[in-house]
């Protein structure tokens, strides 16, 4: 039996069949059908409390960091990005030039010359979880600092609203002024097709515990267990399994098992070998040449910068490495 919404199918079945308990049997039939909870979009209110962030009772004591970045390069360095910096005290916005290819060292230095110079040590920061501001450099920045880091929580960034409405303004006027300067034809090139229509939902997977107050951690399986294992109770909801035989009727073939796309390392890095340089719609990229622990020369893999595991650490010894070797040169 096929059917759509609960509503949809009371409906239906009321027109052609009645038995008693019909309508309380109805929605258990609806609620067990794993189809329809893998494939049904939640609506309504969201699971979950509000947390309240603190309010800052200075000005620049707690600010939130996000990038503007896909802009046009211009001006003399040919900055294509923005560090945007945003004080909850005063709503004050600060949008630093910056280079999207900017490492986490980079960045630190950007934001102690134009922020910390001037406006002090701020006590919270808020931002997402980009490999930047999560890296062992800004670990170690914080606790120098004395400054409490507050990432937002993976796979749902609405970390403050106010600053991120504030950053997306700001994204949306630097990219207009960007357009009436130079028209760029690179998304032209960029437009990807449509993606294969999946499951609104992933599962059954376990709740191991609940993380504070909106969040849990779950058993992920399978070709899933690589991913991050934490996820807001806004984007999970029960799973209701039928008893057994309570529907004979009911085609009980597994659906196939859904994939995801997941990097396949083999491992933690063990030194990057060397690098190579190449354009990549128009734009320089560099791309390293990584050495796994434990592995031979078979599993070596070109990585992007930013797909590195702890890719500070590694580029500094690498640098380090290549001004060595010209020094004995």
């Amino acid at each position: 039996m096929g059917h759509l919404s609960e509503d949809m199918t009371k409906e239906t079945v009321a027109s052609t069949a009645w038995r008693p308990q019909r309508e309380q049997l109805l929605i258990e039939y609806i609620n067990t059908c794993e189809r329809f909870q893998k494939a049904y979009r939640k609506h309504g209110n969201k699971y979950g409390l509000l947390q309240h962030t603190e309010e800052p009772k200075h000005q620049w004591e707690t600010i939130n960091m996000n990038w503007a970045t896909g802009l046009v390069p211009g001006g003399k360095q040919n900055f294509n990005a923005f560090l945007i910096i945003v004080d909850r005290f005063r709503e004050s916005v600060r949008s630093l030039p910056s280079h999207k290819e900017h490492t986490a060292m980079d960045t630190a230095l950007i934001f102690w010359n134009n922020l910390i110079s001037t406006c002090g040590v701020p006590k919270i920061i808020i931002s997402d979880r980009d490999p930047k501001f999560t890296s062992e450099l800004w670990t170690n920045l914080y606790d120098m600092l004395g400054t409490k880091p507050a990432f937002s929580t993976a796979y749902h960034p609405q970390t403050d609203g106010l600053a991120e409405n504030t950053i997306q303004t700001m994204e949306g006027i630097i990219r207009k002024f960007c357009e009436y300067v130079l028209v760029s034809t690179l998304n032209l090139n960029n437009l990807k097709g449509t993606k294969k229509i999946k499951h609104s939902f992933l599962g059954p997977f376990t709740i191991i515990k609940l993380i504070g107050e909106n969040s849990v951690e779950v058993k992920l399986t399978g070709e899933f267990s690589r991913k991050h294992p934490v996820f807001p109770v806004c984007l999970v909801k029960p799973y209701f399994q039928e008893e057994e035989d309570m529907f004979p009727s009911r085609k009980k073939n597994p659906t196939p098992p859904e994939t995801v796309e997941v990097e396949d390392t083999p491992g933690p890095v063990k030194k990057i070998l060397k690098f190579r340089k190449m354009r990549l719609n128009g734009k320089g990229q560099r791309q390293y040449l990584v050495r796994f622990k434990n592995q031979t020369a078979d599993t070596d893999r070109l990585l992007a910068e930013d797909a590195i595991l702890d890719g500070d650490l590694h580029l500094r010894r690498f640098r380090a490495c290549q001004a060595e070797s010209m020094l004995k040169k």
